[in-house]
């Protein structure tokens, strides 16, 4: 095609269109339970309530796909590891794409296909054998098909290699290196596409090692080849990846993280691995790093796509109970915990004042009362932001000013209390209502204090 200068504006909303929200991150819909809200309630939460401007899946579900449709929430697809010989068929993976793609895309705006999951971990060796081709495959047939903004990867457990610790030494397993992986590599390079790992820090924890896999302060571990010190096991796992694609000759091609996550229950065979502590720590500090956009001690300028494992507990899952509890939500979309992707409600339902003289709404019978304070830890500049918020949006903050029933004492701490629970009270009484970027909590206490009285 010849090529044409695009003027400044319409350049400058095309970069704005590929560039992702500097918050975003992905995570994975799972759907292996029987108590799952229906797709458009998915994707409405997800559009209106968390910073998640992506979702991977396991099939190509017709139902979810048409959900996302016009919510400009990037979907990934997946291919069944079992249909990945027969998409070595230049026709079939043309009928594949035109069967499962076409009917859906622009509109559903699909960004991956994803060529089964961890083939090389889990075989049989047919599909370890077909892998690449199929890649090949139905890259050609979204060309054929003129979809050129769809891109197809698949995704790697970290069995692939045969060591990690210390990342200067890792490298792939002998055998998948040279046969399996250099040609998947070779993929990446020439589609400029990324290399999708599933770093999961959970399998390698132990009590010993407990805050250097959940992102803790720890003491670190010392790479004496590298001379990098290394501070999570996350940072240690992605270093050890690229220093393996390093040795093949593929340092240049990007990585992308396809799942990784923590139970926040397990069996008890599973504790203290297993815990809702452990799993807010783990996802909590995973998005504030990838939020900061630091990269790894060999990686220091990039910043991984990545996938957090998964949106909902899934009670359907097979094997132990930790199985089952690797999401950041219930299905009534409620948090398991503090993961860092929730929003502060937003749009007229969630932030308008209430119409003058109105009550709150009233408690369900038989109800204890709850009220929204700060957390222990909320620091004082997190706490006005909250302030300001509540304030902006229509809340009675008079009782905070000065000669006010709740001004004393005269403290940050004391003021956000009162009004995150006056916007609490008013706002609905769901316990999003009570987030405010993760520093609120709610409480049965009743911290009305002389004449300063709570809702």
């Amino acid at each position: 095609m010849p090529r044409t200068l695009l003027p400044c504006a319409a350049a400058a909303l095309l970069l704005l269109a590929i560039i992702p929200a500097v918050n975003s991150i992905g995570i994975n819909y799972g759907t292996l339970g029987d108590n799952f809200p229906p797709p458009q309630q998915v994707a409405k939460f997800l559009k209106e309530r968390t910073t998640i401007d992506r979702v991977k899946i396991f099939d190509v579900n017709p139902d979810i796909l048409r959900a996302f449709a016009n919510t400009g929430i990037l979907v990934a697809v997946t291919i069944p590891n079992g249909d990945i010989p027969s998409l070595t068929n230049a026709d079939v993976a043309r009928n594949w794409v035109a069967a499962n793609i076409q009917p859906f895309h622009p509109q559903t705006r699909i960004n991956y296909i994803l060529v089964g999951n961890e083939i090389l971990h889990w075989g049989p060796q047919n599909l370890r054998d077909n892998l690449v081709a199929a890649m090949r495959s139905l890259h050609q047939a979204l060309v054929v098909s003129g979809i050129r903004d769809i891109n197809v990867t698949t995704a790697h457990s970290l069995g692939i290699l045969e060591s990690s610790e210390p990342p200067s030494l890792a490298k792939f397993r002998p055998g998948w290196d040279v046969g399996n992986l250099a040609p998947v590599l070779q993929f990446h390079r020439e589609t400029s596409t990324p290399f999708m790992v599933n770093p999961y820090p959970f399998f390698g924890y132990s009590p010993e090692n407990a805050n250097f896999s959940l992102f803790l302060p720890n003491k670190g571990i010392f790479d004496r080849y590298s001379r990098r010190t290394y501070g999570n096991m996350f940072d240690l796992l992605m270093d050890a990846v690229f220093v393996s694609m390093k040795r093949l000759g593929y340092g240049d091609v990007e990585i992308a993280v396809g799942e990784t996550g923590w139970a926040a229950a397990g069996e008890s065979f599973e504790v203290p691995r297993c815990s809702v502590e452990n799993a807010e720590a783990y996802i909590g500090g995973l998005v504030k790093k990838y939020k900061s956009s630091r990269g790894t001690p060999l990686m220091p300028r990039r910043r991984f796509e990545t996938y957090l494992f998964s949106l909902f507990n899934e009670n359907l899952k097979p094997g132990p109970l930790s199985e089952k509890n690797f999401g950041l939500f219930r299905p009534d979309f409620s948090p398991v915990y503090d993961a860092g992707v929730l929003l502060l409600p937003t749009g007229p339902s969630a932030t308008s004042a209430p119409p003058q003289g109105s009550k709150p709404p009233a408690s369900p019978v038989g109800a204890k009362k709850k009220w929204c304070v700060p957390k222990p830890q909320a620091t004082d500049s997190a706490l006005q932001a909250s302030i300001d918020y509540v304030c902006s949006q229509g809340t009675d903050c008079t009782p905070i000013q000065a000669g006010g029933a709740c001004f004393t004492p005269n403290n940050v701490r004391t003021h956000a209390s009162f009004v995150m629970n006056s916007f609490y009270q008013t706002h609905g009484r769901q316990d999003f209502n009570c987030y405010f970027a993760g520093t609120g909590m709610l409480t049965r206490t009743d911290p009305s204090v002389g004449r300063c009285k709570y809702l």
